[in-house]
């Protein structure tokens, strides 16, 4: 019996010693961050042989090790939210210490906007800002409203019923171009996108370019371009995800979706629900300030994707409704006028790119698109209960869009290219569209050529062709310098014609009621301008702490600047005042922007900014506007302090929004004054933790902290299109706090 046992522990013994050596064995891969040494937990890595193309994933585990378990020669991808891509070969069997960078400021961000190839944001000759999903979250952000709120040398305009819009650096929403994956974004009110329709349920980043973009993107880039770049599945087999958000001012959303990755084909689709309650500051009648909406939307796509070529057909579906409830009628109180503004936005596109050889590329770029909005106006028995119609409008604008580019990008190379045509055709139908259909067409070639003088010195002068069904436009063209100087100094500079053809509502709007008069003009002229941008870059690192300064200068002067005006001696009975769409002269913007940031890898890192905007309008003949500089001043501050064994980040973000002045027409003198918009402060905090595995996220915090709802104007609030009359300027809607939640599944594994 003892001998029996001496052997079964001799046995248990040998076992162990087996399995450990075994074990000891296996090839594993480490991931370390370089920084700081320490493993990089739950980073995905991605075996694919060589030869046979078999692929393997893993998952490091807390000591930042995965399992090689191919037997053959592969290459290897390592990536993680927050790290430099990593690529590496690897032998079969082979054991390998890989260290990532840690991307503490993008400047490793890879992005596409603009370019011939995608590349790194420092390697672009055009100053590019991303907002990654990260920062977004921290935001609490659901809009593109809430996330550009608090950056610099942009303004958000407010109303309760058109939404929120967007100004660049003294030039309003009808001169930035909006984009979705490269696809242009229609359905403009006055001139602008609401903001509050672009929602970010199923973003991945956010590529902007403050500046003139018209010899690449065409009409409406005089003050720069915004593009929303979406979420695709790159590496898992399955995924899924939901997302939950509440405020407590009565905002609900909730959005989810789910992806499945088969070989070189991926198919994806996400949707979701945004509702809001309505708000007012004071007031508890039916009438709000804010309306009351509810929005429904639904993504999908699916790629093709080889090693030479690859296919993505995407399409997007919107659907808001927002009402805006009468106050009760006089003399007995039993009734309302009620309205119901109903929007509709479909967009469909086709992607295809193509690798010709080594060094050049194809890309063809092709959408539909169909903005429709119904407005119905109901008469409302409150003691009944019925309801009766008693007007209906629909203004529907849909878009034909195709883009083709072929490109050289080499990045050893000494000259580059990039060729591409650019067609874009418009219908817009309507009661309130004049004749009740128009078309406007706008076709393009243009050509940009990127030569190295040096190692150091870039210069891309560009032109652009653009033949308008309605108006001649000029030849467009540019020319940028990007000179990299000693001491990690970035020199940027640019110049270039813009061009801007009136938009279908512009010419043709025919809008009469009780409370507007507005009509289009067929004899205004188009838009052009002269615009100037300097840029200096400084970026250092040292150790883990990463501090740079950016500055910049712009020069904007746009002639023949369209603007909806007040027409003084014509009136219409039982009508609005009549306003018209008018050319006012030359219009200039200048400034200057100063960036500062500090990062202490990996804990703290904080910005902070300042920007003076001053806009000046030529004096015209008939519009005689002093002539003079208005300038304003914004100032911003963010920062965030992570804890690493709680797996915290804490963010604050603030933003003081400058005394904006302003000219504005006298109904009672007839005569244009100078008015200001008051200054604020905007505030906003926030909590984001991750639990089991970082698969569970949880952000919470307050958003705007010092309880902003309206400010004082001394400007005509009485606008064509303003929401505002009553109330002032609105800002926001006070102090609220909120919660989100968010469930991320991904399946590596076959």
């Amino acid at each position: 019996m003892v001998v029996f046992r001496k052997f079964h522990l001799l046995f248990l013994v040998f076992a162990l010693l087996t399995v450990s050596l075994l074990n000891g064995q296996q090839a594993t891969i480490k991931v370390l961050d370089r920084k700081t040494g320490d493993p990089v937990l739950y980073a995905h890595v991605s075996f694919e042989a060589i030869a046979s193309g078999i692929q393997k994933h893993g998952i490091t585990n807390v000591w930042g090790e995965v399992f090689n378990g191919m037997n053959e020669k592969s290459v290897l991808t390592i990536t993680y939210v927050g790290y430099e891509t990593l690529f590496d070969s690897l032998d079969a069997g082979q054991n390998k210490t890989l260290y990532l960078n840690p991307a503490v400021v993008n400047m490793s961000e890879v992005v596409v906007t603009a370019q011939y190839t995608p590349q790194r944001i420092d390697k672009s000759i055009y100053k590019i800002k991303v907002i990654g999903v990260k920062q977004i979250e921290q935001k609490g952000a659901t809009n593109l409203a809430d996330l550009f709120r608090d950056e610099l040398s942009m303004r958000i305009s407010q109303d309760g019923t058109l939404g929120s819009n967007l100004s660049i650096r003294g030039l309003g929403g009808e001169h930035v171009k909006f984009l979705i994956d490269g696809v242009p974004v229609i359905g403009r009110m006055d001139g602008n996108i609401d903001l509050g329709q672009l929602n970010l349920s199923n973003v991945d980043h956010i590529e902007m370019i403050e500046g003139p973009m018209s010899v690449i993107y065409g009409s409406n880039a005089i003050a720069g371009v915004v593009n929303i770049i979406t979420r695709e599945n790159k590496n898992s087999i399955t995924s899924a995800n939901i997302d939950t958000y509440f405020e407590s001012v009565g905002v609900y959303n909730i959005n989810g979706g789910g992806s499945a990755k088969k070989k070189n084909s991926t198919i994806s689709l996400s949707g979701g629900r945004n509702f809001f309650a309505g708000y007012s500051q004071n007031d508890t009648s039916r009438s709000k300030q804010w309306k009351p909406k509810r929005q429904y939307f639904v993504d999908g796509y699916y790629i093709f994707d080889k090693s030479k070529y690859r296919f993505k057909y995407s399409t997007r579906y919107f659907n808001e409704i927002l009402v805006g409830k009468g106050d009760l009628m006089y003399p007995y109180y039993e009734t309302a006028m009620d309205n119901y503004f109903i929007t509709k936005r479909l967009a469909n596109s086709m992607d295809f790119g193509s690798r010709l050889g080594k060094k050049r590329f194809v890309n063809i770029l092709a959408a539909y698109s169909l903005y429709h909005r119904i407005r119905e106006e109901y008469y409302n028995d409150l003691t009944t209960l019925e309801k009766n119609l008693t007007f209906q409008d629909t203004t529907e604008f849909t878009d034909l869009s195709a883009r083709a580019v072929i490109s050289k990008s080499d990045g050893s190379g000494q000259f580059n290219y990039q060729f591409g045509i650019d067609a874009n055709s418009e219908w817009g139908k309507g009661e309130k569209i004049e004749g009740t259909e128009k078309f406007i067409g706008d076709y393009a070639a243009f050509l940009s050529i990127n030569y190295n003088v040096v190692t150091s010195l870039s210069v891309q002068p560009g032109i652009r062709y653009i033949y308008n069904t309605k108006y001649h436009a000029p030849l467009v063209y540019s020319v940028n310098v990007k000179w990299l100087l000693p001491e990690n100094i970035n020199f940027r500079a640019s110049y270039s014609r813009g061009f801007r053809a009136p938009a279908l509502k512009e010419l043709y709007l025919d809008f009469v009621d009780v409370n507007h008069n507005i009509k289009g003009n067929e004899n205004i002229t188009a838009e052009n301008s002269h615009n100037f941008n300097l840029s200096l870059n400084f970026q250092k690192e040292a150790k883990k702490k990463i501090y740079g300064a950016n500055v910049d200068l712009f020069y904007n002067l746009v002639n023949n600047l369209i603007k909806l005006t007040p027409m003084t001696g014509i009136a219409i009975p039982n009508s609005a005042p009549y306003y018209t769409y008018v050319n006012i002269g030359k219009y200039i913007t200048n400034g200057i922007q100063v960036d500062l940031n500090y990062s202490f890898y990996p804990r703290f890192s904080v910005k902070a900014g300042l920007t003076e905007t001053g806009r000046k309008y030529g004096v015209d003949e008939d519009y005689q506007v002093e002539s003079e500089f208005l300038y304003s001043t914004d100032l911003n501050f963010s920062c965030t302090y992570s804890i690493l064994k709680w797996n915290l980040d804490i963010s604050a973000f603030y933003k003081y929004t400058g005394q904006y002045p302003e000219f504005s027409y006298d109904d009672i003198t007839k005569t244009y004054f100078k008015g200001f918009i008051e200054d604020y402060h905007i505030m906003d905090v926030s909590l984001m933790k991750h639990f089991f595995k970082r698969t569970l996220k949880l952000t919470s915090g307050i958003k705007n902290l010092f309880d902003i709802n309206t400010i004082k104007s001394t400007l005509n609030s009485g606008e064509a299109h303003s929401g505002n009359n009553d109330f002032g300027r609105l800002t926001g809607w006070g102090r609220t706090f909120f919660i989100g939640l968010s469930y991320n599944f991904n399946n590596y594994q076959k």
